[in-house]
This record gives structure tokens, sequence and C-alpha cells, in this order.
């Protein structure tokens, strides 16, 4: 028999043309440039969350998510549904975590066991702060309506100025999850740019006499009040907006656990291992969907427009109800933690921080800014639950 047949009688080169065909170079298309592009972007990505270190946690998972997406091919088989029996691809699976809204109610049981609510209980009126920080979700929702986007697929985009990724993936998973990608992707490199979006806002919103007022030291929260803290909210939240109960209740089962301290390997697999796994598995997913096809279009463009500005109005609306705090109280607050107020924790509290060291080395705003900073996180997820409900009941068309 000669070499160049195979078993069944065909020839070896048409063994090898069928090897090619399987291959991402063998259809070389305009598809194809936009999956390179898409390729050359998750690699930018990369390079942010390795030399730059803008929140490599998850930013570093979701690039290479993106990545390996846009490979020619590869979206076929890491996609591909289970038919008659077969086995499906890795993130048609993996993506279930997400589409069942598993993995963003795990994140905030992780980030419950790792956050003291102790300044917010101390300081009850930093809730107002994280409130305001929320108005911006509601701002940029209507500017996403008046661009042309559904009310659902505004709804997801306005979660954006929450700065709160969990959050945003939640959302948009329920509403729009088309747009998981640009939106996922925006909600976390704004998260990873709060030191370069908030200062210049924070000084162009406040005197240098504002910037340098020094806040009276808070309170001693009792053990007690830690531990009816969540159980309150829990509660308050499943009679009012029962649709944020899915992220609140995590939340607020993590700091329960924390705050107990007699379930402390429960709490140490919640905000360590779990979290982690966690992270992992939602950001390779979430950067799965930035698929080439579905990303580069002007939609996505306008995503990350409105991205950009409702952060910066998350911002200036925490400062700007700081200001009128700072009236009431006549100069016992310093406005500049209301930028705190956006859900990025703790690098927005961290911010105002430093901010406020630059004018005064010996200002210690951290524990004051950490407070509006938890608010926000509780805020974005009840803005979620708001927007949910309203979609829901239909005030919202799809």
């Amino acid at each position: 028999m000669s070499l160049f047949l195979t078993t069944e009688g065909g020839s070896v080169w048409d063994a090898i043309l069928d090897l090619l065909k399987g291959t991402g170079f063998y259809d070389f298309n305009l598809e194809t440039v936009k999956q390179l592009i898409m390729m050359a972007i998750a690699c930018f990505l990369v390079y942010l969350a390795i030399a730059k270190k803008y929140e490599p946690n998850l930013l570093l998972s979701i690039a290479f998510g993106m990545f390996i997406i846009n490979i020619p091919g590869a979206y076929e088989v890491l996609y591909q549904e289970p038919v008659d029996g077969n086995i499906g691809g890795l993130f048609y699976y993996l993506y279930k975590g997400v589409e069942w809204v598993i993995f963003p109610p795990l994140i905030f049981l992780g980030i419950g066991a790792m956050t003291d609510f102790g300044p917010l209980i101390a300081n009850p009126k930093s809730l107002l702060l994280g409130a305001a920080a929320q108005a911006a979700i509601f701002i940029t929702f209507i500017g996403a309506v008046l661009l042309g986007f559904t009310d659902w697929e505004a709804a997801s985009i306005g979660i954006i100025g929450g700065a709160d990724g969990p959050t945003a993936i939640y959302l948009t998973s329920r509403l729009a999850p088309h747009l998981l990608g640009p939106i996922s992707i925006a909600a976390y490199s704004y998260m990873a740019l709060v030191p370069v979006i908030q200062p210049p806002i924070m000084k162009l919103l406040t005197t240098k006499k504002e910037r340098l007022v020094r806040m009276k030291q808070l309170r001693e929260v009792s053990r007690t009040e830690k531990l009816i803290f969540p159980l309150l909210v829990t509660g308050v939240c499943a009679f009012i907006l029962p649709s944020a109960l899915p992220l609140i209740g995590m939340l607020m089962l993590g700091n329960l656990m924390k705050e107990s301290n007699v379930v402390p390997r429960l709490t140490k697999c919640a905000s360590n291992e779990l979290l982690n796994i966690i992270t992992i598995l939602l950001g390779v997913t979430v950067g799965s969907k930035a698929y080439a096809n579905q990303f580069l279009q002007w939609d996505t463009l306008k995503i990350i427009l409105l991205g950009v500005i409702a952060f910066s109005i998350g911002t200036a609306s925490g400062v700007l109800l700081g200001k009128v705090m700072y009236k009431l109280t006549k100069g016992q607050v310093n406005p500049l933690i209301g930028a705190a107020g956006v859900s990025a924790v703790p690098m927005a509290a961290r911010v105002a921080q430093d901010v406020g060291r630059k004018e005064d080395p010996n200002n210690y705003l951290l524990m004051h800014a950490m407070g509006p900073n938890v608010a926000g996180v509780i805020g974005s997820a009840v803005a979620a639950g708001i927007l949910l409900s309203m979609a829901n009941s239909g005030f919202l068309l799809n």
C-alpha cells in the first residue's frame, strides 16, 4: 500500500487538509482580525494587572479569559453545548455560575467575612454618603437610555457607577447577559483606576480649608452592636427589597461569621480559599464573554464612556454631600470622605486618606472614610435590587 494512502483509502494530503480545517488558520477572515485585536487588548490588560497592579486578583483572570476565547476556533470548543449525551465545553459549565447567580453572592460572602462595619456603626451618618454616591447609577441609567440602549441594558450599564464588580456582574447577568463582557471589564477597570480618577475630582470640588479638617476619633463599637448589625440589615432588606437579598444576605452572613468569633475556620475559608477560587472562576468566565464579534461594537465604546462618567458622578455626588455635611456640622466633617461612598473597598477609603494627608501629613481620615466605603457596598447592592425589582415589575422595558 502506498505511504500516501490512509487505511480508508484516502490520501495523506486529504487527512492533512482535514487537520488544517480544524485549526484557526484555515478560515482567515475579518472575524479573525477582530479576534487578534481582542487578543492584543487582553495582553494589554495582562500588562496592567502585572506591571501596574490594577486589580490584579481579578483583572488577570479576566484578561486571560478574553485572550483564550478569542483564539480562532476556541469559542466553539470552550462553549460547546452538550448534545446527545456528549460532554459540553468547559466555559459552558463555568458560565452557569454566573447565569444561575451563584458566583457574585459567594464573592459577597467573602467580602462580608473580611469587612468591619464598625466605622459605619460608630458614625451612622456616613450611610448617607454611601447612598449619595449611588446617585451616579440612576443618572447614568438615564444617559444610557438617551443613547439608545433598552431599559434593561441601561440599568446594567448604570450599575457601573456603584464601582462594585460583583454587583455589576449580578445585575447584568440577569438583565443584559450579552453585555456582560464590556460592562464587567469597564467596572473592574475603573475600580482599578480609583487612585487616578478620584483625586482630581476631589480637589476640584473642595477647598484647602475643607481638606484640612480633622475629624474626631470614632467611638468604640461594642461586640453586641456588631452582631446585631448584620441581622438588622438583612431583616430590613428582606421586608423592603427582597430582590437585593442574594447579595445583601450573603454579605451579612459573612460578616456575622466574622463577628461571632465562633466559626474561625468558616470565616477563614470564606475570606480566603472560597473567595480566591470563586474570584478565579468568575474572572476567567466573565473575560470569556468578551468575544470579538460581541465586544468590538460601537455600543462597547458607549459603555466604556458611560462607565467613566458614572464613576466620576458617583465620586462627585459623595463629595458634594460631604460639603453639605461640612456646612451643617460647622466644619466637623471632611468632605473628602464622601468620595469613599463608591463601593471600591478599601481603595476609595485609602484615596481619601492620601488626598487628605497631602494637605496635612498628620490628618488620619482612613477610619472615617471606611464608614462611607462599606456603606457603598450595601448601597450598590440595594440599587441593583431596586433596578431588578423595577425590571421584574414591568416598569423597565426589555
